[in-house]
């Protein structure tokens, strides 16, 4: 088994409440083994232009409650090519480095996976995305905030809704899937909620407005995810059909800042260490989960292959609170 003395870190993609709780998960769990910690400024791109800088327990004091990520974030489409990778690898290499953890989402795991092939390093992947649409873990660092945050403008929106007797469609975060759009719906007594997994006729949404509003209920909520179609062109198509008054609100990257809640946070420490741990233990190249409240090891080439699907019957029960 390879002796493991100096471990990197870095985080990657969009980034995420609860990020900078993992980093200092992964560095204090690593130098209580005696480990080495590097960390690795600006995600992929910092592998690619050796943008390094040493960690240790007293680096990462004061950063649990802080929302971003202190070693910064970017996207790195370059890491594709074979060229740029390459030079990353003789810079993993310079570096001494004997294990990479990655903090991020599906792409990021993606990555990991790609380094730990084609060069050896075991990698291990800690799940961190407010998207919650990481394959092999039930949830993600950062997707309680981000929930949360968006629950609490939906509640101040409603009440403007309620006072001027208006529906509200509020687009939320989700290019590719729902999770977002269902969690805050259903917490926040939505009348309708769209999402791109399922497919929806807006006659049907108009006519559960017009029915509600028949029987006195003025305001209604409207949550939809970005991906699930044109915001504004659903807006106008709403006012068409039920000539009623309809706004849009878009709640944008509000959603992914902030300090993380508690529940993140915890997943973050329990994940990190989860990380540091089964890299000390020999596993080459995972991610390190949850399901059932329980911490999971998940190969990294089920994560990089498999799709994560969303909960269906939380739509089912958003529609039945909302009659």
């Amino acid at each position: 088994m390879r002796m493991i003395k100096t471990i990197g870190v870095l985080t990657s993609g969009g980034d995420a409440p609860g990020m900078n709780a993992a980093i200092r998960a992964v560095v204090r769990s690593a130098t209580d083994r005696k480990c080495k910690v590097i960390g690795i400024r600006r995600g992929y791109w910092g592998l690619i232009e050796s943008d390094f800088e040493p960690h240790h327990s007293r680096t990462v004091g004061g950063i649990i409650n802080r929302g971003g990520t202190i070693l910064r974030t970017v996207r790195c489409p370059e890491f594709k090519a074979k060229q740029y990778r390459e030079r990353a690898y003789k810079n993993i290499m310079a570096a001494g480095l004997d294990a990479l953890v990655v903090i991020g989402g599906n792409g990021s795991a993606t990555a990991a996976n790609v380094i730990h092939r084609e060069m050896g390093l075991p990698v291990a992947v800690v799940p961190a995305s407010i998207d919650n649409d990481v394959y092999g873990t039930e949830d993600t660092v950062g997707f309680d905030t981000a929930v949360n945050t968006a629950v609490e403008a939906v509640d101040k929106i409603r009440d403007t809704a309620t006072s001027h007797e208006r529906i509200f469609v509020v687009e939320v975060m989700g290019r590719h899937n729902g999770f977002i759009a269902l969690e805050v719906a259903l917490g926040c007594g939505a009348e309708a909620v769209l999402v791109p997994e399922i497919p929806y006729h807006l006659q049907q949404v108009c006519w559960t407005l017009m029915r509600g509003h028949k029987r006195g209920k003025f305001s209604s909520i409207i949550i939809m995810a970005e991906g699930a179609g044109a915001s504004q062109q659903i807006v106008q198509q709403i006012k068409k059909i039920t000539r009623l008054r309809v706004r849009l609100s878009v709640l944008g990257y509000i959603q992914r800042g902030g300090s993380p809640t508690a529940h993140s946070r915890l997943l973050a420490a329990r994940l990190g260490n989860a990380a540091v741990r089964n890299i000390m233990a020999g596993y080459k190249s995972h991610l390190a989960g949850i399901m059932k409240g329980q911490i999971v090891t998940v190969p990294l080439q089920r994560v990089a292959t498999k799709r994560k699907r969303i909960d269906r019957s939380i739509y089912t029960l958003t529609n039945q609170m909302a009659q």
